[in-house]
């Protein structure tokens, strides 16, 4: 062993006594897919209704279009509201994650934790 030889080279990483269950990868990678185009596709149809409704009034600077070969116009309004869908959705579905997890999850302590100490008011 050499004097400036790190010493984590050595050891081997501890195993993790758990895993990420292989459907949960796969729930993810769909969500991964599944709520941009979602996100997308309910922001065409809401500017589409919009112009039709009229119920926001539309800055013509954003009502430009861009033109992607082999797919067509995209409306630079379409992007900016399927990114903010997009969050909505995200933050959504992290809600309803947390608390799914929190009602079916495991403990908050374990078999091995201290308990959490107990604090008493002073008076005053």
């Amino acid at each position: 062993m050499g004097k400036y030889r790190p010493s984590y080279i050595l050891h081997s990483f501890p195993h993790r006594p758990w895993s990420v269950h292989p459907v949960w990868r796969g729930i993810g990678c769909v969500f991964m897919v599944v709520l941009p185009i979602m996100a997308y596709v309910i922001a065409v149809i809401l500017v589409r209704e919009n112009f039709v409704q009229q119920w926001v009034q539309i800055p013509r600077e954003l009502t430009f279009s861009i033109n992607v070969p082999n797919v067509g116009q995209i409306y630079l309004l379409d992007i900016l509201l399927a990114l903010v869908l997009l969050v909505i959705g995200m933050a959504l579905f992290t809600i309803i994650y947390s608390a799914i997890y929190r009602l079916f999850g495991p403990p908050r302590y374990g078999p091995l934790d201290v308990p959490p100490p107990k604090y008493r008011k002073r008076p005053r």
